[in-house]
């Protein structure tokens, strides 16, 4: 077999040229590699993304005026393109780090990572994996959990039992005549509820008030 089939080819994307042809040397050095092209910005990147279809790009978060890197990582989720993303950045905050993740990132490293601790990313990133530093796992958790909280809507405590009413399965009238109330009532209640949750159905009411954890 090919021995240069079986390497991983990558696209390195930075716009210090210094820091770039260091990891592109740690990437050649350790024979498992094949970096197919370089780019110092994000339009460098897309078009090199789209011609050449490396298996993973490296990214540096921030490319100078411009697409940054999480845009890139947007652009390529967009089109629906099958390289992966690892996203290199001097800042570890968690919202960033987030941000990164949720627009489709396949991993984030501090730029201070060693070259060896970057080169195992990429090859961890070509496998499948997501990959983000032990020490910026818990603060991105927190982050999560924050969203979350934000993301979950404020229901009145009527509302609330409609809701789980119909996870009973029960129909406006049968809501109506337990709660003792009008089923025009019902009807306002489960109008709110849909548009809180986003839905148009008490089915996906349902499923939508489990998946934000609103229902026991």
């Amino acid at each position: 077999m090919d021995e240069t089939a079986e390497k991983v080819r990558v696209l390195v994307v930075d716009d210090h040229p210094v820091y770039r042809d260091g990891i592109v040397r740690a990437l050649t050095v350790s024979g498992r590699a094949d970096v197919v092209a370089e780019a110092e910005n994000g339009a460098q990147a897309l078009e090199l993304i789209r011609s050449e279809s490396p298996d993973v790009a490296v990214v540096d978060y921030y490319l100078g005026t411009g697409l940054d890197g999480i845009a890139v990582v947007h652009a390529v989720v967009r089109d629906h393109l099958p390289t992966r993303l690892l996203l290199l950045s001097a800042t570890t905050d968690s919202a960033v780090v987030f941000k990164a993740i949720e627009e489709g990132a396949a991993g984030y490293l501090p730029k201070d990572s060693t070259r060896s601790e970057i080169v195992e990313a990429v090859f961890a990133v070509a496998r499948g994996h997501t990959v983000i530093p032990q020490e910026l796992a818990g603060d991105l958790a927190g982050e999560i959990r924050i969203r979350a909280d934000h993301d979950a809507p404020v229901l009145s405590e009527r509302e609330r039992q409609v809701l789980q009413a119909f996870a009973r399965g029960l129909s406006i009238p049968q809501t109506a005549a337990e709660l003792f109330i009008g089923s025009s009532t019902v009807k306002t209640h489960t109008q709110r509820l849909y548009e809180k949750l986003g839905v148009s159905d008490r089915a996906a009411a349902v499923a939508e008030a489990m998946r934000r954890g609103l229902l026991e």
